[in-house]
């Protein structure tokens, strides 16, 4: 048995690698700076994009500034499941969730949608862009290309970004073929996104040292001897651009 996953995935990490790295820097610029100026980072997906709002959010060894926008119709454990697709294609959706983020100038969104066209992922970033915040787009470009927007405006999510990381999967997001058929399984969004971001917090890490901070707002493990008392140290510092309960 070959689980051709696992060279689909290498494949993409090798390109990813060598193709977004000038982006994934400028990212790990906007994040730092936000970090030193003491602004906020948001995350936001829908459905399964929400994945790496997730994975940035509260964990050992993420930024403890990254607050993640999570919209109660476009989450997994909505039911029934398909009432997130409705949601995320209802025109004006996300204009209302955007406006209660309270995006500033300086701040930095981080938003996820592979195809880029649903209204819900295109409204928030069009709101923190009206808000003079950052945005950071994880997409991919090719299967964004193929398709129509289903905004009103007409435009994608990749119109309204400040930085673009192309994901670089296939049309449709899964990639092995299923024999005797004209299906593919195997979604490689979700790894190819984590890994990008997972890479360009530990450098922002890194930078925020290189800049003179002696203990950037990295999360300690809550399971090592005295990772409570050391999170709250850092969550005392950075507070007022911590936007969730902690």
């Amino acid at each position: 048995m070959e689980f051709a996953y696992f060279d689909k995935i290498n494949a993409l990490i090798d390109q990813v690698e060598k193709e977004e790295r000038p982006h994934m820097e400028q990212c790990v610029h906007l994040l730092a700076d936000a970090v030193i100026s003491k602004h906020a980072i948001y995350a936001f997906g829908a459905s399964h994009a929400g994945i790496l709002s997730q994975e940035l959010y509260y964990r050992a060894g993420g930024l403890m500034t990254i607050t993640p926008i999570f919209a109660r119709e476009v989450l997994v454990d909505r039911s029934p499941i398909t009432f997130t697709s409705r949601m995320e294609r209802c025109v004006g959706y996300g204009t209302v969730v955007g406006e209660t983020v309270g995006f500033q100038p300086g701040d930095v969104l981080i938003i996820h949608s592979v195809s880029g066209r649903n209204p819900v992922t295109i409204e928030i970033a069009m709101c923190a862009k009206k808000n003079r915040a950052s945005v950071i787009g994880i997409t991919n470009l090719a299967y964004s290309h193929t398709v129509s927007s289903r905004h009103p405006s007409g435009k994608k999510l990749y119109d309204f970004c400040d930085v673009i990381l192309d994901n670089h999967g296939e049309v449709g997001d899964a990639c092995v073929p299923i024999e005797g058929t004209d299906q593919k399984s195997g979604p490689t969004s979700t790894v190819i996104g984590a890994i990008m971001l997972d890479a360009i917090v530990a450098e922002t890490a890194n930078e925020l040292v290189r800049r003179g901070l002696k203990r950037p707002p990295v999360f300690y493990s809550a399971n090592i001897d005295g990772g409570d008392d050391l999170n709250r140290q850092l969550y005392e510092e950075y507070k007022d651009v911590i936007h969730y309960s902690y």
